[in-house]
């Protein structure tokens, strides 16, 4: 089983959070509170609603290819970055020709991660996605970038900024990744991920 950290209990905790700074933003006399006591009051009913939402997870069982790759060392420990389609990020087709599948397209320096390679990331089992489903930690190389070099990777999050939210977690973080072999064609959608 891998823990993860749900989208519901984020947005309950969000809720709790401002609701807390909402309370605190009064003393019991109904007067005003200050402003820089308003503010370090907001940080920390933020920080307990963080640390409280990291305790919550969601439990996901794993195949036994899964399972393999989680146990194994890692091929590859790369820093991640999130990019969507929209204001400036992906636009048309990846390196391959193919359209950027969300959650699951991938752009690597190919001199470190080759093109058409399928990777396991650890980080992204049972990542809760925007439309509820789970992710399964399988992501396709198939883009590249310029501004990819070395040990970077580019995670495709969809359309528009908002697609990026389910994977913010993940943004600057060094993720461990296992060679999950190769694949043909373009990157699966979700709806063919048994590929």
């Amino acid at each position: 089983m891998v823990s993860v950290l749900p989208n519901d209990a984020s947005m309950l905790n969000a809720v709790a959070a401002l609701a807390a700074l909402w309370a605190l933003s009064f003393s019991g006399t109904g007067e005003p509170v200050p402003y820089e006591t308003a503010v370090a009051q907001e940080r920390e009913v933020v920080e307990q609603a963080a640390e409280a939402a990291a305790t919550e997870a969601v439990e996901t069982s794993l195949t036994d290819e899964q399972k393999l790759h989680m146990e194994s060392d890692p091929d590859w420990r790369a820093s991640a970055r999130l990019y969507h389609a929209g204001g400036g990020g992906a636009t048309g087709n990846d390196s391959l020709g193919c359209r950027p599948v969300p959650m699951r397209t991938v752009a690597t320096d190919p001199r470190v991660i080759p093109r058409r390679t399928r990777l396991f990331i650890r980080e992204t089992v049972g990542l809760r996605l925007a439309d509820g489903t789970v992710h399964d930690g399988y992501w396709y190389a198939s883009d590249t970038g310029g501004a990819i070099r070395g040990a970077k990777i580019d995670l495709y999050t969809g359309h528009g900024r908002g697609s990026m939210r389910p994977a913010m977690p993940l943004n600057m973080k060094t993720l461990t990744i296992v060679d999950a072999g190769d694949f043909n064609g373009c990157p699966p959608s979700w709806e063919n991920a048994s590929n």
